[in-house]
């Protein structure tokens, strides 16, 4: 009798495991599809702000502006190439730098998971109360604190 009882219940784990798994892969499509919207909006908005700046700039200054952008004999590399491997070096050691810092802290923690993560967070830290705001309590806002009285 057990052995018909395994197999049944094992049968139920397997329905159990397929009805689970389409979830899970439906909540990974749609994380990397938020991640590459998030990519995607962030990434137009430093062009456009990139673009719109050097615009700025050329039509306030136009000599100056071209003389940063092609070399001379006094400045074998132009302002613009310089610019340009300054912000490469700066992004790679921030990108560096952060990951570095973050796969620390989530070795040091020894969690496997962003929800493991979230819970030695929250074990680790003292959780902030949450005040209600009623008529008549002594809350004050931005405006009434810095009047003079």
């Amino acid at each position: 009798m057990m052995p018909t009882d395994q197999r049944d219940m094992s049968a139920a784990d397997e329905k159990l495991l397929v009805q689970v798994s389409p979830n899970e892969d439906d909540d990974r499509l749609q994380l990397i599809h938020g991640a590459i919207f998030l990519a995607a909006v962030s990434s137009l908005g430093v062009i456009a702000g990139f673009g719109s700046t050097l615009a700025l700039a050329k039509k306030n200054n136009p000599d100056c502006f071209n003389k940063g952008v092609t070399a001379t004999t006094a400045l074998p590399e132009s302002g613009a190439a310089l610019a340009l491997r300054a912000l490469g070096r700066g992004s790679v050691y921030a990108c560096c730098g952060v990951g570095l810092l973050s796969f620390g802290v989530w070795k040091l923690l020894g969690v496997h998971s962003l929800s493991d993560f979230r819970q030695k967070m929250a074990s680790l830290f003292p959780s902030i109360p949450k005040s209600e705001v009623g008529p008549g309590s002594a809350s004050q806002d931005l405006d009434s604190l810095f009047k003079s009285k």
